[in-house]
This record gives C-alpha cells, structure tokens and sequence, in this order.
C-alpha cells in the first residue's frame, strides 16, 4: 500500500478515529465517577474531536493559506494543559483517574504502533526529515513496549515500576519531541529544517487528528502516569510518621 494513495489515507483516517475512540473511553472513565459525569465528559471530548476535524477539512490551518503553525501549537498545548489542570488540580478527577489502573493508562499506548505511517508518509515524499523519522520510529518503540509492559506492571507493580518510569519519560519525550520537529519543519517564523517536504500536510486530514486530538491525550496521561509512579505510596508515609 502506498502511502501518497488515497486508500492510505483513508485507513489512516480509520486508524486515527479507533484510537481517538479508546482515549474517550478511557478518559470518560477516568475523569468521573458517576454515569451522568462520563456522558458529559464523553461529549466534551466528542466535540473536541469534532471541531479539529472540522479545522483539518476547512483548512483553517494551512501554514499557507489559514492560521498556520501557531494556532496548531495552540491546539495542541490548550487541551494538554486542561487535560493535566484536570489530572493533577482537580481533586474529583484526580481521584477518579487514581483508581484506574496503571497497566491500563500504560496499554492506551498501544495504538502508537500507527507510527509507522509517518515513515510511509517520509517514504513517500510527504514529510520530511527528521520529523518523521523521530516521530515514527518513536512511536513504534512506545506502541510496541507498551503491551508487555502493562503486562508486567499489572502482574508484578513493584518490579515493573523503574521500568515503567523508563518508559514513560521515553513516551512522553517522544510526544514532545515530535511537537517540536513538527512546527520546525511547518512554514512559519520558526521554521528551521527548510528542505522539501514540510510538515504543512499535519494541518490536514486525517492527519491534524494526530497533533490535535491524540497527542495532547497521551501526553497528558503520560503526566498523570509520572504522577503515580513518583507518588508516596500511603504505606511509606505511615513508616516515617511512626518513625
């Protein structure tokens, strides 16, 4: 399957929309605790999704022709800092996300393995270097370390924990690191890697869905998985009031 075919994109857009699909479950139920609470999340995260979609098919972000790459960055960070505000302000919601496992908020990576579009995508000319290649084989190394490792933290936590905190600042700097390379190879004020392609086509669907609506998903649950990780558990706090 070549990946500058329309049926490329249109799997693409598939793939895109399951895992946008998971991430609702998963944050419907992590960010409330009552029926009436995960319809409304539900519904919040549906409209979101709706309106980048719709941004990525007006073309309201062409770095070209529309609000470009700042507006992009605005798309991405606004909903990720909520997204952390509700995971680590927030007591209803922080308390609600602490009782989701943590081999279940490691397993939502999985999908990532949708990284190697990217590098079809570089294979086939419509983005470039190094953008596409971090980004991808990134995310492949985080989508496919993801599964064994939920595994393992669900089956021994005590073991799996350095493990898991390895693999979530790799996660999590892979996220931001793609960020960053993609609005460096975006036409704009910024742009540094100025050979041909550029990152423009991130703008479009169902490509924008990516930096949209995933990305700021997963980086937002790979800070509520540091926050678990690197929390007191309740049993070292007892021994050092005792002691």
């Amino acid at each position: 399957m070549l990946a500058n075919g329309t049926l490329f994109d249109m799997v693409s857009a598939i793939e895109a929309t399951a895992s946008a699909a998971i991430l609702c479950a998963l944050l419907s139920l992590a960010l409330a605790a009552t029926p009436r609470g995960r319809l409304c999340v539900a519904t919040v995260l549906t409209v979101w999704f709706a309106t980048v979609a719709f941004l990525g098919a007006s073309g309201a972000l062409n770095p070209l022709s529309g609000a470009g790459t700042p507006v992009l960055g605005l798309a991405v960070m606004l909903p990720l800092a909520v997204l952390c505000f509700a995971f680590l302000g927030y007591a209803p919601t922080r308390d609600a996300i602490s009782r989701v496992p943590l081999a279940v908020l490691i397993a939502v990576n999985i999908p990532r393995v949708e990284g190697m579009g990217f590098l079809l995508l570089y294979g086939a000319h419509r983005l470039p270097a190094p953008f596409a290649l971090a980004a991808g084989w990134g995310d492949i190394v985080v989508g496919v370390t993801a599964l064994p490792l939920a595994w393992f933290a669900a089956r021994y936590p005590a073991r799996a924990k350095p493990w898991a905190i390895v693999w979530n600042l790799l996660g999590f700097a892979d996220l931001l690191v793609a960020i960053s390379l993609g609005a460096m190879s975006a036409p704009g004020p910024i742009r540094v890697f100025t050979d041909p392609p550029g990152s423009g086509i991130m703008t479009t669907l169902p490509w924008i869905l990516i930096p949209g609506f995933l990305v700021p998903c997963w980086e937002a649950l790979h800070v509520a998985i540091f926050s678990r990780l690197l929390a007191r558990q309740p049993h070292a706090s007892a021994a050092l009031a005792a002691a």
